[in-house]
């Protein structure tokens, strides 16, 4: 178990990082149960940041499991107005958001796979408006994680409990850079690295990848207004803030109907507590034309069959082979860590942040513009040692952009 010191600073890179609290901002952390004792950390370094109040939303996967399988089809599909009030309410008072992502990633292994897309697509349907606050940056939001014995034990099944979850826990650390003399500084540091390669790539005004690797011969167009991304957002009020804590990626959005071509991926996906292996598409003028998994197809075929949206890509993000969490050559089976260890992409809905002017865009002109719209953003990882990018410029140029997995 880390000691009192090391909780602390980790904490403070997520809020004082992560989330960037100001004074008198509401602070809204949704937790597991099992993490009770590092939420309320986190609540009082939200109120030593200066936030006026700070809520804890708890969530019991266990019963989750059991509303899944003991629920009706007509009472399971049904979303409480009170949930999207309450959401409706933090954001227009600029609330953050801070979620701690520690699922067990065979928790609903054994639940029906229809149910369980089911249920992800009628919240879906009804979050929709709430979510497009997150998916534009208009408020602050973060993603974080810290170890529960499930998915410790899942990661390290040769190990006991408590031993297990120490483990999780030094992975952790290290790949939050907590072992720098300044944590924080290293992560400013870092984020200000990120951001300049996403300068490089916007500078090159791309027109199309090409990637290829084992399993992957793809090509993705890319829109004249598209602009890459790194560590850093800024909400409507024009704070700064870092969605994903780690993150190591650098990311903007394909062309809707410009991905041609077949991607294989290269790490388990645990996705709505069931892990999916061994996944190919083949895409063409966009759209998933077919798919495969060698394990967990039911439950894939339900992403994919989601809405009209995830047929479609609507993210691609750069990622080194040589970076802290891919080096540690451990599977983590949560998205926020194996993505950051990984070039990865993601079905569903593309960020309008990806696009310049695209936040202030109808629905009607980003899908102009070739921006994919869904209920669902789903990413998953097909980077490799053998991963080659090319990137085509306007005028034409090609441009070495990944060479055997990392930066060329």
């Amino acid at each position: 178990m880390p000691s009192k010191e090391q909780l602390e600073k980790y904490a403070d890179i997520l809020i004082r990082i992560g989330l960037h609290v100001q004074p008198e901002q509401p602070v809204s952390i949704d937790s597991p149960i099992e993490s009770a004792e590092f939420a309320r950390l986190l609540m009082n370094k939200a109120y030593e940041a200066g936030a006026s109040t700070v809520d804890i939303e708890w969530v019991d996967p266990l019963a989750h499991k059991i509303r899944l399988q003991k629920e009706t089809d007509k009472n399971l599909v049904k979303v409480p107005n009170w949930i999207i009030q309450r959401a409706q309410e933090l954001i227009d008072n600029n609330a953050a958001f801070l979620n701690i992502a520690a699922d067990n990633p065979d928790l609903l292994a054994d639940v029906d796979p229809k149910r369980i897309a089911m249920f992800h697509k009628a919240v879906g349907e009804k979050a929709k408006n709430v979510q497009q606050y997150f998916m534009e940056d208009r408020v602050t939001w973060l993603v974080c994680s810290l170890p529960t014995q499930d998915w410790a034990q899942k990661m390290f099944p040769e190990e006991s409990a408590t031993s297990a979850v120490d483990k999780l826990w030094e992975a952790i650390f290290k790949v939050m850079r907590m072992d720098a003399a300044d944590p924080v500084a290293a992560w400013e540091n870092h984020i200000e690295t990120l951001d300049k390669r996403a300068k490089w790539l916007n500078d090159l005004n791309l027109k199309k990848l090409h990637y290829r690797a084992p399993g992957t011969d793809l090509t993705i167009e890319l829109s004249h207004l598209h602009t890459w991304i790194g560590a850093s957002s800024v909400n409507e009020k024009g704070t700064r803030f870092v969605a994903n804590l780690p993150t190591e990626e650098v990311f903007t959005l394909p062309k809707r109907n410009g991905v041609n071509g077949t991607v294989r991926s290269t790490m388990p996906l645990a996705y709505g507590g069931v892990v999916i292996e061994g996944m190919e598409f083949t895409f063409k003028e966009g759209r998933i034309t077919d798919f495969s998994s060698k394990t967990g197809y039911e439950t894939l075929k339900g992403l994919v069959d989601t809405d009209e949206g995830s047929h479609y890509l609507g993210e691609i993000a750069l990622v080194p082979n040589d970076s802290p969490i891919s080096n540690l050559n451990t599977l983590f089976y949560n998205t926020l860590f194996d993505e950051n260890a990984s070039c990865h992409m993601a079905i569903g809905k593309a960020y309008p942040t990806c696009l310049n002017g695209g936040k202030e865009m109808s629905e009607d002109e980003l899908l102009q513009h070739g921006v994919n719209d869904s209920i669902t953003h789903v990413d998953f990882m097909m980077g490799t040692s053998e991963l080659d990018i090319d990137g085509e410029t306007q005028d034409g140029k090609t441009v070495a952009i990944f060479r055997q997995g990392n930066w060329a």
